[in-house]
């Protein structure tokens, strides 16, 4: 695994864009599965004597919805977490520390990523201290309000035709649906996944 991580750390974002491009598919029943049985090797590698909660997020987690077929994880963690340990663990078990982050904490493993694109599963695994995270508030929403994902399925799908090789132009263009619908989310669920 460390080969990936090194080749993917060597390619420019454009490259990376180009191997990796934005790719939508309708909902596969099985990402449910896919959730459940990599949830088994996290907690294995990671331990769970720190991990407060562990959740499937994300367009995949929403069943009927239009995504990218990516698995995303939140894995929640307690404040006493040896991040350290905890990052040699996931990397040890398959994972690809793409990102680390310090305010606030957050470290982002890949899985599925090869030399020559996407394996079949992909997964991001999203390891954060425990807290109140806007991303459950949204899939919780759109599981809700099925008229909502799919207005949100539509979204993605228009700005694929532009932004298939540029993920920050993608995200970015999503950027304000997800804040207003959010917010709704927060209203309807008031302290939901407050500590």
């Amino acid at each position: 695994m460390a080969e990936i991580g090194k080749f993917l750390s060597e390619l420019s974002l454009e490259e990376l864009w180009r191997l990796f491009p934005i790719v939508l598919k309708e909902h596969d029943a099985r990402y449910g599965d896919w959730y459940e049985a990599e949830k088994a090797n996290v907690l294995s590698a990671a331990g769970a004597e720190n991990v407060l909660r562990i959740s499937h997020f994300g367009s995949t987690a929403v069943k009927g919805l239009v995504s990218k077929p990516t698995v995303d994880i939140l894995l929640e963690l307690d404040g006493r977490c040896d991040t350290a340990r905890l990052t040699g663990d996931l990397t040890a078990a398959g994972w690809i520390l793409m990102r680390r982050e310090s305010d606030p904490f957050a470290l982002v493993f890949n899985k599925g990523y090869t030399p020559s694109g996407f394996a079949e599963r992909v997964f991001h695994l999203h390891a954060r201290y425990f807290g109140d995270w806007d991303e459950l508030y949204f899939r919780d929403f759109l599981i809700a309000h099925p008229d909502i994902a799919l207005e949100y399925g539509a979204l993605k799908l228009r700005l694929l035709k532009e932004n298939e090789h540029d993920r920050d132009g993608y995200t970015e263009a999503k950027t304000e649906f997800i804040a207003r619908h959010t917010r709704e989310a927060r209203r309807e669920y008031p302290g939901k996944y407050r500590p």
